[in-house]
């Protein structure tokens, strides 16, 4: 006989692992099914944050932070670094010791709250009687049983057409947090949050980076005055990004025993380039992951990218079957993906779940860093909504001139009428810790008054937080 659960969960990433957890602490008899691997072929829990995104992504940015604040701004400290070095192998080598906690810390949590972990790829088997076989094809194939089944199956990076990742030469996320030595010379296709990462670390190391952008505008997706402030630094910092291009034929080149790769493209202006460069970094986006789920079979529908169909509450067109995180609608980020884990466990268990899309932060963590909560200006704008705007630079913030980093501003708009803040914009210092007490205002409710009154302590970033909240009445105390 199989064995019994009442929540199989399959998909070990932010947003599976939370579900488990979660779902085990109302008192279900929880699996979870995840087929990542270490180097050693044992499981690997986390999903793509863990292994290839957010926590590797991080640790090298850190570390390529350290080097840079070394090599050019130490001596403004009075700090003499001489015979600087990089150690390629040894820096990877952390960010996989980082990874590795973080896999450990995950299984050591399934045991802490009795969550029954399965290696192996989940997928639908079959159903009968209100419950559902599903197969985990590991080490060795078996089939488990449970009542309610929740997909958290994550993305993929998305490849351009006819240019697969070979994760040598040209590659995805995964391969560009594995290089072992520093290009010269490295294209990234895509300036989403990804690229800018993935480009910031490796312009700090040495690579002279060109960011190709097909979209007319700069991070279309953020308050336009913050992403102008943004492409204004990142261009002083040395990273070229070119707007509005068409990208032609990719080729690989191997001559003298060295491998490289040609880009050809179309400018802004029309006219036709070509880059020779040592790697290529892709980073168009993700797809929804359903490879090897069998949903076709067992009749769950996806939307026309391939997406699962889910209602608001999560749940798919199959009884008992809900999905979450990147294989379903709505923005691709692993807090997005916890908290709806969350809210489908309680719903699970009768109780009423919820995740504010409103409300959920976006964070991209290059130098400076780049955050926001709510809608843009320009959103507010086309939505013919009566707003007021305030805005303080880190420049007149006595925290950011001790610690030498100026860069930025805070931009707050409000309700003209009832002063809600409707959206928190941060490009500096800090901004994805920053960020945090605008998502707990704008959860309340909050009136950009209410900031504006509470007391932050000197000298600090929030300050910046707080001054944006008094722009919006005309009042700053500091600017």
């Amino acid at each position: 006989m199989n064995k019994q659960f009442d929540v199989i969960v399959i998909g070990g990433g932010p947003g599976g692992y939370i579900a488990a957890i979660r779902a085990a602490q109302l008192g279900f008899n929880v699996a979870c099914i995840d087929e990542w691997k270490n180097a050693n072929g044992g499981p690997a829990l986390g999903g793509t944050c863990t292994n290839v995104g957010c926590i590797p992504s991080k640790a090298l940015l850190q570390s390529s932070e350290h080097f840079e604040q070394a090599g050019h701004h130490f001596a403004d400290h009075g700090i003499e670094v001489k015979g600087l070095s990089l150690d390629m192998a040894k820096m990877v080598g952390r960010k996989d010791t980082v990874v590795k906690q973080n896999n450990d810390g995950v299984l050591y949590l399934f045991k802490k709250n009795k969550v029954t972990f399965f290696h192996g790829r989940g997928s639908f088997a079959s159903s009968k009687d209100g419950l559902y076989d599903i197969k985990v094809a590991g080490t060795a194939e078996e089939v488990i049983t449970g009542k309610h089944i929740i997909v958290a199956t994550g993305s993929n990076a998305r490849t351009l057409p006819g240019t697969p990742f070979d994760e040598e030469i040209i590659l995805s996320n995964d391969g560009a947090l594995r290089m072992l030595d520093v290009p010269k010379k490295l294209v990234l296709i895509g300036s989403g949050v990804i690229g800018l990462e993935m480009g910031s670390v490796w312009r700090r190391l040495g690579a002279e980076v060109t960011v190709l952008e097909g979209l007319p505008t700069f991070l279309g997706v953020v308050d336009q005055q913050i992403a102008k402030e943004a492409y204004k630094a990142f261009k002083s910092q040395g990273l070229k990004i070119e707007l509005g291009v068409k990208v032609g034929e990719i080729k690989t080149n191997e001559a003298g025993g060295k491998k490289s790769v040609s880009v050809a493209y179309t400018n802004a202006k029309g006219e036709a380039q070509l880059l020779d460069v040592d790697k290529l970094i892709i980073s168009i986006g993700r797809v929804a992951n359903t490879i090897g789920l069998s949903a076709e079979s067992a009749g769950l529908r996806l939307d026309e990218r391939g997406a699962i169909l889910v209602d608001a509450d999560c749940k798919t067109n199959l009884p008992n079957v809900w999905a979450i995180g990147d294989v379903v609608r709505g923005p691709m980020l692993a807090h997005k993906a916890e908290e709806e884990g969350v809210a489908v466990a309680e719903r699970i268990a009768g109780q009423h779940g919820h995740v504010n899309f409103n409300t959920i932060p976006w964070v991209i963590y290059t130098s400076p860093e780049i955050a926001w909560v709510g809608q843009t200006e320009e959103q507010l704008k086309a939505a013919g909504k009566a707003y007021r705007a305030g805005t303080f630079p880190f420049l007149a913030n006595g925290r950011a001139r001790a610690i030498g980093d100026t860069t930025g501003m805070v931009k707050m708009l409000a309700d003209a009428t009832t002063d809600e803040i409707l959206g928190v914009h941060i490009v500096g210092p800090m901004a994805s810790e920053l960020i945090a007490e605008c998502v707990v205002a704008m959860e309340f409710r909050a009136s950009s008054e209410d900031i504006a009154r509470i007391c932050h302590a000197h000298p600090s970033l929030s300050e910046a937080t707080k001054e944006a909240a008094l722009a919006v009445d005309k009042r700053t105390l500091n600017f």
